[in-house]
């Protein structure tokens, strides 16, 4: 049932992971607390790699696709934490509008919304799918590769509640992330509840702004462990004012990279680490693995080519970019049959739901993933993935090498309620 992980398992990352499973009760402790005073996104979903000597996360996703990969067997969890989710926010709630991404044509999206659909119906509640895309005038029903059939409806707005023809919700789920903006008739909803709220979307959040509040959280936990924060956090830095396509501000860019290449490396020679340091430049905000490229040397930015750059010059939906983080790079130690992989952790509400290996067999270990030709590779489990085996040793215990994952993936997720706090247009300010 557990996936064979080729992986570093002698290495260093060894000490981390045994450091992780003995603080255990500290850590459990430190996230209850963590939660008292924080919210916790709606849902997530984390992308972590793990170099063997570093385990970081290196995207964060607020309206998270992809809930289709998930094995029947953490359907269960996912049931459950949706049904905590929904009691905290609105208990009385019996009607739930989902809104999707605005292209229908893709049909393993369509799985994801579907499965998301039967874990909320799961959890008691009746479920509709609503689009917001101006195409949809009347409802549209679209088959599915497993047999499965979904039904969008167009949203209907009056003054104070958005719904479908005869369904009023009290609670609207959104699986769109509002790259291109978020559209008026979305606006304005103070009798409902928005999940997440307008502000978790691609038009206002910006990717530096969550590593900066991650930087925060990993020093804080960092000190509970008593390890340098820089085994779980990427370092980075940004560029605004970005021109890909005229060729403007790449002077920005690659002072930025070269600077951020040697501070890698002093902290590579520091842990006496043989290996190429890297950055990822990717679009500040948005997704889908768009606009990003690798940069091994500061150098390569001198002789950008037409393609690389009218790639990294749109982003989703057509959205041009500007602003640019460049992300240390975290190289996989992670194999699934020989293919180079990563793991993807989901959450909902404060819990770890599950997760699985994104794969790629064309690509590097110092290569984004999340690109056309990868394929999902369940976690499956035998036994629970977050309970840890005390005394067993790390890496010998698939449960265990996962708890390590989702306490990443957590961490990652306080990181994004900061986030979401700190750009809250309604914040109360005491």
């Amino acid at each position: 049932m557990v996936p064979h992980l080729v992986t570093a398992l002698n290495g260093p990352i060894n000490e981390l992971e045994q450091r992780i499973l003995d603080s255990t009760p500290a850590i459990e402790r430190w996230f209850r607390l963590e939660w008292m005073e924080h919210t916790p996104p709606f849902y997530c979903s984390v992308d972590i790699r793990n170099a063997g000597f570093k385990l970081a996360p290196v995207d964060t996703n607020l309206y998270p696709g992809g809930w289709n990969n998930l094995t029947p067997a953490m359907l269960p969890l996912a049931v459950q934490s949706a049904m905590a989710a929904i009691e905290k926010i609105c208990p009385e709630a019996k009607n739930l509008l989902l809104i999707p991404e605005n292209h229908t044509r893709n049909t393993f999206y369509l799985a994801n919304v579907a499965q998301l659909q039967r874990i909320f119906h799961m959890a008691g509640l009746n479920v509709r799918i609503g689009s917001v895309d101006p195409d949809i005038k009347e409802p549209k029903t679209i088959d599915l590769p497993g047999g499965e059939q979904i039904t969008l409806e167009p949203v209907v707005r009056n003054k104070r509640r958005l719904g479908l023809k005869n369904f009023d919700p009290c609670t609207i789920l959104m699986n769109n992330d509002l790259s291109a903006g978020a559209p008026g008739i979305l606006e304005e909803l103070h009798e409902q509840y928005l999940l997440p709220p307008l502000h978790a979307g691609w038009s206002v959040r910006r990717k530096s702004r969550h590593f900066q509040s991650y930087e925060e959280v990993s020093k804080r936990f960092g000190k509970l462990l008593g390890i340098d924060p820089w085994l779980i956090n990427p370092m980075f830095s940004k560029c605004g004012e970005v021109n890909f396509a005229e060729g403007q501000g790449l002077d920005c860019l690659q002072t930025n990279a070269d600077a951020l290449l040697s501070k890698i490396r002093r902290k590579y020679k520091e842990y006496g680490i043989n290996e190429k340091p890297f950055v990822v430049v990717k679009a500040d905000n948005g997704t889908y693995g768009m606009g990003i490229m690798t940069v091994r040397d500061a150098s390569d930015l001198d002789e950008l080519n037409r393609k690389t750059r009218n790639k990294m010059a749109v982003a989703k939906d057509g959205q041009p970019v500007h602003d640019v983080i460049i992300q240390e790079g975290v190289l996989t130690a992670e194999r699934m049959h020989d293919a180079v992989a990563e793991p993807v952790v989901y959450m909902m509400d404060r819990y770890v739901v599950g997760g699985f290996y994104r794969v790629h067999a064309d690509r590097g270990v110092d290569e984004n993933l999340n690109a056309p030709g990868s394929r999902f590779v369940p976690l499956a489990f035998a036994e629970s993935t977050h309970l840890p085996q005390p005394g067993v040793k790390p890496g010998a215990s698939a449960p265990n090498r996962f708890y390590m994952y989702g306490v990443i993936g957590r961490l990652a997720m306080v990181a994004a309620s900061y986030e979401l706090e700190a750009t809250d247009p309604d914040a109360e300010v005491y």
